[in-house]
């Protein structure tokens, strides 16, 4: 049973921060170096300052990131609601020239302690892990929501798009760089109790934010055993910060993150292909846009793989499925017939001989462009094309309890940090 309630969300103060674009930033971890640089230069108020501080010797970026906000909250930078709401959140934005709407609200999610109501499908890191809890522990504030998927079987979105925010104006309106913000408060009982009640019965899917939400399990567990006897259950750190949207389609993007290889020998290509033959057909195709638009066709029925090399483009249709048992047997079906599981097994691991965590000799990226031109220009020997996973599948991978490869799905566009943010009671002054 998934429980959720509204709360007091910390956001901008509008009156001194004329323009929202400056200060919002994606969240942590898809930001590039130069990217850091760039938000610090935008504005001093910037939520990167808070979300990821820059490494300066001698100076801890934690207590640092801590400080700002204190400061931040002193001068009005930034403020807090008066109550309790669950916040509406629309994202227009376009994909290969479509023009997308996606729609969800941010609120609180109970983090849940013996009942599976929130499933994970992605495998986690320590370091990262080590970092948002350093940066929690001090701040004491939830600075991003987590991403957050569910089927919405009572149509609750429809429900408050309809009953909620129509022929009303959004408090927050942001655009930036081809994106549209807006969000709108959502504090009336009946529409609250309407939400709490239609997410009793849903199992929640995290889509983005699996470091942020081990590591909020993490600090409620260390909170936990400071309040021993005193514990309730019911602090604001049994909750974390979380972004929610549903399942529909028309509005929820899902990228492939392909495989860029560099190989630490010439590789006989002759060789490789004959080994690649014992489980799939390879079919050779001249034209790029021929090539992508074959291959997202026959992912709709099959198992089909990219490969791009010597200027060269391969699919790799896997020949026959009964070849996983052999290979993943031990993993559930939904697991074993992923696109990105068959590469990972059958070609990185048993032919090319790499494990799914070597850093130094696969490269991901969303970019099929940017992969081409990285394997013309000969930083990689080749790239590794995949069709992106079917929220489905995600979902029934989830169930089974098992976790994707790392790096195997990437929900777009990102949820920006510095919309609303969450501060602890415990960290008021």
């Amino acid at each position: 049973m998934a429980e959720i309630k509204p709360f007091k969300a910390a956001i901008y103060n509008q009156e001194k921060v004329k323009d929202l674009s400056k200060v919002i930033c994606p969240p942590y971890d898809i930001i590039s170096p130069a990217q850091q640089e760039r938000f610090h230069e935008k504005d001093p108020h910037n939520f990167i300052c808070l979300l990821l501080g820059k490494d300066i010797p001698g100076e801890d970026k934690y207590v640092r990131a801590a400080q700002y906000l204190k400061e931040w909250f002193n001068e009005n930078i930034l403020v807090e609601d008066n109550e309790p709401a669950i916040y509406f959140y629309t994202h227009e934005y376009r994909i290969q020239g479509e023009k997308k709407t996606r729609f969800g609200f941010i609120c609180l999610l109970k983090l849940p302690d013996k009942q599976k109501s929130v499933f994970v499908h992605e495998h986690t890191r320590l370091a990262p892990k080590q970092d948002r809890l350093k940066l929690l522990r001090r701040t004491k504030a939830n600075l991003s929501p987590i991403f957050v998927i569910f089927q919405d079987k009572k149509r609750i979105i429809q429900y408050i798009s309809k009953n909620g925010i129509e022929g009303t104006s959004p408090f927050i309106t942001v655009y930036e760089e081809g994106n549209i913000h807006k969000l709108w408060r959502l504090s009336s009982g009946d529409l609250v109790v309407r939400v709490e009640e239609g997410l009793r019965n849903e199992n929640i899917f995290i889509a983005d934010g699996h470091h942020r939400y081990e590591v909020a399990c993490i600090y409620r567990e260390e909170m936990r055993k400071r309040l021993g006897d005193k514990f309730t259950g019911r602090e604001d750190f049994n909750y974390v910060m979380a972004y929610f949207t549903n399942t529909d389609q028309r509005g929820l993007s899902i990228l492939p993150i392909h495989r860029l290889i560099r190989l630490g020998n010439a590789l006989d290509i002759e060789d490789f292909k004959s080994k690649l033959k014992e489980h799939f057909s390879i079919e050779e195709v001249k034209e790029k846009t021929r090539f992508f638009f074959l291959m997202q066709k026959g992912g709709r029925t099959e198992n089909v793989l990219g490969m791009y090399m010597k200027a060269r483009f391969y699919l790799l249709r896997l020949k026959n499925i009964k070849i996983l048992d052999k290979a993943m047997g031990d993993k559930p079906k939904a697991y074993r017939t992923l696109d990105v599981s068959i590469l990972n097994s059958l070609i990185l691991r048993n032919i090319l001989g790499f494990e799914e965590n070597d850093k130094e000799n696969i490269v991901y990226t969303v970019s099929s462009q940017e992969a081409i031109a990285a394997v013309d220009s000969a930083s990689f020997d080749l790239v590794f094309f995949l069709n992106p996973v079917d929220i489905q599948r995600i979902i029934a991978v989830a169930l089974a309890e098992e976790r994707m490869p790392p790096k195997s799905t990437y929900f777009y566009p990102k949820v920006m940090s510095g919309l609303v943010a969450r501060k602890f009671n415990s960290n008021r002054e």
